[in-house]
């Protein structure tokens, strides 16, 4: 893209902050979500003039965590850069909840904070901090700008580099007067970017191939575990060949959501921590563990030295770092998990040496479908009180293309358990579990697909984290639809408190206190609707999806519904509790 797209400004005098936007441009941002204040006011000041030229879109949230969560959200369900503004201080600090979520989950983001002017720095000036310092732990990599010549590569480098191999945050940190300061200005591209820390991926090696290969000929019990990674490389179709190819049963985890289809007869759904029966069932008995952008995470393993302990462990993945972490694999591979799966295919059908046979797989399936038999994911039916699980379950059956995304405790998984998404369609704090998460992430994502349904589900108690972004929804007029499983409780802390604290509900109830839900969103012009009664269900889900504008739905749950399956802490997977048989009075088995 040329840098000419609001002036002929190469090789004339310009500011920083011309330089900032003219860069922005040039790498191919459209949305910027912020929040402005003193130290980033000549940064909103040109905003100005470039969005008066509607070369560029500014978003403005109510609080700078609701404005990274919401860039975010553009980030996951696009595969673009995320954008974010934020002044100096207490602006930047509230970002940082949000740089985490992203670092954690590997969303790629540049966060642009502005900073007290540079005769200021270090002086405990009006509204300073060291948010270069506080946030070098949680970000990819970042900047402070000292020299306005140095922007237009600084923007460009960080554009790369949040989106090279692994993603993650970028931050740049700009004083005031740089923003403010002339100097005669010519456009760094984003294809002059040369970083000799940012190596290319290597294809993998023929013999690694061959391992894999033979470990998968040996295998009568092979299970895929794929992860996020795979959603970020785009790699759900060459999965789906792989996984058919072979007669693979797959697995995903949170993040993974998307990218195979829970609707078909090889998918086993999540496994993990409230993962279904029949997926740690499988992780526990398979002799083949293929791990595709993965990082054996916590709340995936249960008790690690236990888990696939009858295994051997194939792990492909983008980042050395992960390889090896928490499991040492009989064979690594850093890669592309696209690239890696049609090297491993092409391998394959080229290879006479080697004989698969199609039905080596069958009674592995076969026992894995009578644990689905035995063991499927139930849904309460309640005669008086409504189920969580039956209205998740109904609302992906009326909109099984929507993008989704939730807030943090029970009604997560509940979504994560019921819901059989898209690639890129799923948008959920994983890595970090950070509350106030949904609602910001679903405007980032209606702003991104304009014309599409998304859906953010929220508890009572997340959503009363960021609930001011309702200011953002009517201020844009954003059809964002919001669902609230509303218990009355931090229902996930509560679970907690009953099965392990001896039922002391320490500070977990949210009765008091609490809005009314429909009355606050009527304050900010949205449609509320609440639910009470199972008869009632599909009617009001169907008026609540059909509105043309924003909604929200209040749904009063059973306030002690719990969620299960569970893997307590320190056991195994195959030790779960809450599991019952699909004979089980008052339930619906789900068959996807």
């Amino acid at each position: 893209m040329s840098s000419n797209t609001f002036s002929d400004c190469s090789l004339k005098e310009i500011t920083g902050s011309f330089a900032l936007m003219d860069s922005l441009i040039i790498n191919g941002v459209t949305h910027i979500f912020g929040y402005p204040g003193g130290a980033i006011l000549p940064i909103y000041d040109e905003l100005y003039r470039w969005e008066a030229k509607q070369l560029i879109k500014h978003i403005l949230c109510r609080h700078e965590q609701g404005a990274a969560h919401a860039a975010d959200g553009y980030a996951r369900s696009t595969g673009k850069v995320g954008v974010c503004f934020a002044t100096s201080g207490p602006g930047a600090t509230n970002l940082v909840s949000g740089i985490a979520t992203a670092q954690l989950d590997s969303v790629p983001m540049v966060l642009i904070t502005g900073q007290v002017a540079r005769a200021f720095i270090g002086t405990d000036a009006f509204q300073e901090v060291d948010i270069f310092g506080i946030t070098l732990p949680i970000v990819k990599h970042s900047y402070v700008i000292r020299d306005p010549r140095d922007i237009s590569r600084i923007v460009s480098e960080a554009f790369y580099i949040a989106q090279h191999n692994r993603p993650g945050p970028v931050l740049i940190d700009i004083p005031k007067d740089v923003g403010l300061e002339q100097f005669l200005y010519k456009p760094f591209l984003p294809s002059q970017v040369s970083l000799p820390g940012c190596r290319p991926l290597t294809r993998p090696k023929n013999n690694q191939i061959s391992k894999i290969l033979k470990l998968l000929y040996q295998s009568s019990q092979p299970l895929l575990y794929v992860g996020g990674g795979s959603i970020i490389s785009g790699a759900h179709e060459v999965i789906r060949d792989f996984a058919y190819r072979f007669q693979i049963p797959v697995c995903t985890t949170l993040m993974g959501k998307g990218v195979f289809s829970e609707a078909d007869s090889l998918s086993l759904g999540m496994l993990g921590m409230h993962g279904t029966v029949y997926a740690n069932f499988a992780v526990s008995e398979c002799d083949l563990l293929i791990a595709l952008g993965a990082r054996f995470d916590d709340r995936v393993t249960g008790k690690l030295d236990e888990f696939a302990c009858n295994a051997q462990v194939i792990h492909v993945d983008i980042d050395a770092a992960e390889v090896g972490k928490n499991r040492l694999p009989q064979v690594a591979i850093i890669g592309d998990i696209k690239d890696v799966i049609v090297e491993i295919l092409d391998y394959a059908n080229s290879c006479s040496e080697l004989t698969y046979y199609s039905d080596q797989t069958r009674s592995w399936k076969d026992r894995i479908n009578s644990w689905k038999h035995q063991y499927p994911l139930l849904v309460p039916k309640h005669a008086n009180d409504l189920s969580p699980q039956e209205i998740i379950t109904c609302l992906s059956k009326i909109e099984p293309h929507a993008y989704f995304t939730t807030d943090v405790g029970q009604h997560q998984m509940w979504a994560a358990q019921f819901i059989n998404v898209l690639p890129r369609h799923w948008m959920s704090s994983s890595g970090l579990g950070t509350m106030g998460y949904g609602l910001p992430a679903a405007i980032g994502t209606q702003v991104a697909h304009s014309a599409e349904k998304v859906i953010c589900i929220s508890g009572d108690a997340s959503f009363q984290m960021n609930l001011q972004e309702l200011a953002t929804v009517s201020q844009y007029n954003l059809p964002v639809k919001i669902l609230i499983i509303n218990n009355k409780w931090q229902g996930m802390v509560r679970q907690w408190q009953q099965a392990f604290y001896g039922e002391r509900y320490s500070h977990s109830n949210m009765e008091q206190g609490s809005p009314d839900f429909l009355l606050l969103a009527k304050s900010f012009d949205i449609l509320g609707l609440e639910l009470k009664h199972r008869s009632h269900m599909h009617d009001t889900l169907n008026r609540f999806l059909k509105h043309q504008g924003p909604c929200l739905l209040n749904c009063l749950v059973k306030e002690e519904e719990n969620c299960y399956p569970m893997v307590a802490p320190g056991k195994s997977n195959s030790q779960m509790i809450g599991v019952s048989k699909a004979i089980k009075r008052n339930v619906l088995p789900i068959v996807n």
